[in-house]
């Protein structure tokens, strides 16, 4: 069962990975990654990675989809015109660097080097993949974890008063 949830997962991520990238919509495209990102949460649950899962879910295809979805939507695209010079080239290069990720990843597989660990890795089964993590984050990681945390409020501030900053001169000069 977990194999072919597994196959299932994966082929879900190969066909909408490559949605995002043939697609002419960026919209569209924006979309196609957030299915995804939720496919490759469901291959992180399958690996016993529950915190990897949920964090996956809720900040890529959450908070950072939305932010593309809003550059997207601001920026308000229009299609390009492109020469066929351009066009030919960048289908050239895109057709060389498939070919070479296909024989990269041919040499993996030849070599058996993508079949997975030597051993069966499993997370702490008492204490759980959450609270194993927790209890590294508060005690050995605690100082980065506190700089992290310091850095992201002074950000939070620093666009409170570029926001602020911008409503003013924008008052000013209507």
């Amino acid at each position: 069962m977990t194999v072919a949830l597994f196959l299932g997962f994966a082929a879900l991520l190969v066909i909408t990975s490559l949605m995002v990238i043939l697609h002419r919509n960026p919209v569209t495209s924006a979309l196609f990654l957030v299915l995804a990102f939720c496919s490759l949460a469901g291959i992180y649950l399958l690996l016993h990675a529950e915190f990897l899962g949920m964090v996956q879910i809720v900040v890529y295809a959450g908070a950072i989809m939305v932010l593309f979805l809003f550059v997207i939507m601001y920026l308000n695209l229009q299609h390009d015109v492109e020469s066929g010079v351009q066009i030919a080239l960048r289908r050239g290069i895109g057709w060389l660097a498939g070919a070479g990720l296909l024989l990269a990843g041919a040499t993996l597989l030849g070599r058996g080097l993508a079949l997975g660990p030597a051993a069966e890795v499993s997370p702490d089964q008492a204490s759980g993949n959450v609270a194993a993590i927790g209890k590294v984050l508060y005690s050995r990681y605690l100082f980065p974890f506190e700089i992290t945390s310091v850095l992201l409020l002074v950000a939070m501030v620093g666009v409170i008063v570029i926001a602020r900053g911008r409503a003013r001169s924008a008052k000013e000069g209507a």
